[in-house]
Formats: C-alpha cells, sequence, structure tokens
C-alpha cells in the first residue's frame, strides 16, 4: 500500500483545479461548485452506511473509497489543506488513552 495515496489524491484534485481537463468529473464537481460537492459527500457518506449495514466489506470498501475521494475535493474547494486534516489526526492520536467520564444518569428520578 501507498501510505501517500491521500497526498497523491490531494495533488490531482489540485492540479484538476488548476488546469481543467475537458471530460475530467473532478473538473465537473469544480464546475458544478460547492453545493453539487456537498450533495455527492452526504450521498456518498449514506452509500457508505448501507454497504456497512449490509455486512459487504468489498461495497464497504469502494464506498468509503468513493467517499474519501469526495472529501477530498470539498476539502479543496473550501481550501482546507490536507495536511492540517492529517496534522489534526495526528494530535488527536497522541490523545488516546484519555478516557472520558461518562455522566451517570438516574432513570428513577
Amino acid at each position: 500500500m501507498n501510505d501517500n495515496v491521500l497526498n497523491e489524491l490531494y495533488a490531482v484534485v489540485a492540479d484538476r483545479k488548476a488546469n481543467p481537463e475537458e471530460g475530467s468529473y473532478t473538473c465537473y464537481l469544480f464546475e458544478k461548485g460547492l453545493d453539487k460537492i456537498l450533495k455527492k459527500v452526504g450521498e456518498e457518506c449514506a452509500e457508505t452506511i448501507i454497504a456497512a449495514k449490509n455486512g459487504d466489506n468489498e461495497e464497504l470498501k469502494n464506498e468509503i473509497s468513493d467517499l474519501l475521494y469526495h472529501l477530498v475535493v470539498m476539502m479543496h474547494e473550501r481550501g482546507l489543506e490536507l495536511t492540517d486534516v492529517l496534522a489534526e489526526l495526528d494530535a488527536r492520536s497522541k490523545k488516546i488513552g484519555n478516557l472520558k467520564t461518562m455522566k451517570v444518569v438516574d432513570r428513577n428520578t
């Protein structure tokens, strides 16, 4: 597996935005704008949930890949760098073991 695959995907998406190519699906999304991109993110999110519920890991793998692609397009459209997201994930990974205390609810009152 290529550890840089997300960086490479982000770079391709950025290149499509800077250098539109006719017939490119990524260019089509950028041309249609944020609302279309967000609609696709929502659709792919729902399809990912359904695939997980159906228990088909092959379908789930494909839907997660579609969702990640559309998330990268959305990030670029909004000017959010992948490095910022990866840095946030890195920071969060350092918090592993910091368990939150759960609030106890008295259901008898």
